[in-house]
């Protein structure tokens, strides 16, 4: 996406690659924060911005619990980056999401939709594990009562066996072998009692609110029409992606203002198909407002004023 600096190009934006932005956009919804080391060329100015990965990084506090340094740590090396830093020494950007239980971290998205990605996980690895072994449903051992009732030793072999060899996603359908008067009385259980695929849309539905993705983008059944999946995806680029670049670019705008203030970053919302209708109206209803002059229109569309040398 093209970026504005003060309305015209700036060095700023070579700084800001397409692969760093999607680095940030990445760690800021996997793990609730991001890092951004930048280097300094001869002349003192930023010359390069490096995305560093969260589970790498640990904060040291003060005694009053104030923020001292951030320590970057792969394998046996280790590094230290101040929290605060200046022009001569610039410290760690640190951009995170709100997390209400934590003055210096924030929470990621993967944290909030735990419990949903987990059910995922677990439907996808034991309707595996069922067509891999024929599908077959769950059932009862039955003992032939001819036979009479099994042993305390025979009753806990047979458990024991049972838990290690046959219980669990890993296991499912696989055949049993069976001895001493036991029968496979298999139970009806279809997947519509068991309700795995309902359980994961609900999970899958879930999963996409946590990372404020519209769940109807996600193509689930009786969820998508053509009018409901364009509206989702401009809300999408509303709700989720224009409010998550902002916050990046504002972070990066206020650590790159040390060497060159009043510096803006902001993204041409001009470039983005889905809110060309958005953006149509807009420029409609600022073309026809009469008593603004030509500046005022161009900088209620994010152009700067002719007077400024804009284009």
């Amino acid at each position: 996406m093209t970026l504005l600096a003060d309305g015209g190009t700036h060095v700023a934006q070579r700084l800001l690659s397409p692969a760093l932005l999607e680095a940030l956009a990445t760690h800021l919804l996997m793990h609730g924060n991001a890092f951004v080391e930048t280097g300094l060329d001869l002349g003192g100015l930023p010359a390069e911005l490096w995305a560093l990965r969260p589970e790498r990084m640990r904060l040291e506090t003060d005694a009053n619990g104030w923020p001292l340094s951030w320590v970057h740590q792969v394998g046996g090396r280790v590094q230290r980056h101040a929290a605060q830093g200046d022009r001569q020494a610039p410290g760690l950007l640190h951009l995170k999401a709100f997390d209400p239980l934590d003055d210096h971290l924030g929470a990621g998205c993967v944290e909030a939709a735990s419990e949903a990605i987990a059910l995922l996980q677990a439907a996808g690895r034991w309707n595996r594990s069922l067509v891999a072994n024929a599908a077959r449903p769950s059932g009862a051992l039955v003992l032939d009562p001819e036979e009479g009732p099994l042993s305390p030793e025979q009753f806990g072999r047979l458990r024991d066996e049972i838990e290690a060899g046959f219980q669990g996603s890993q296991n499912a359908g696989r055949p049993m072998l069976l001895e001493g008067g036991l029968k496979w009385q298999p139970l009806a259980l279809t997947p519509a009692e068991m309700d795995f695929q309902r359980a994961r849309e609900a999970a899958a539905r879930e999963v996409a609110l946590a990372f404020g993705v519209p769940p109807m983008l996600l193509g689930l059944p009786g969820d998508s029409t053509h009018a409901n999946y364009a509206e989702a995806n401009v809300a999408l680029w509303r709700i989720t992606i224009l409010p998550l670049l902002n916050r990046i670019l504002d972070g990066v705008s206020r650590h790159l203002s040390l060497w060159w203030p009043g510096l803006r970053l902001e993204p041409d919302l001009d470039l983005v198909p889905a809110l060309w209708a958005d953006r149509e109206r807009l420029w409609r209803h600022v073309g026809d407002a009469t008593f603004l002059s030509d500046d005022e229109k161009r900088e209620m569309l994010g152009w700067a004023p002719r007077s400024k040398g804009g284009a």
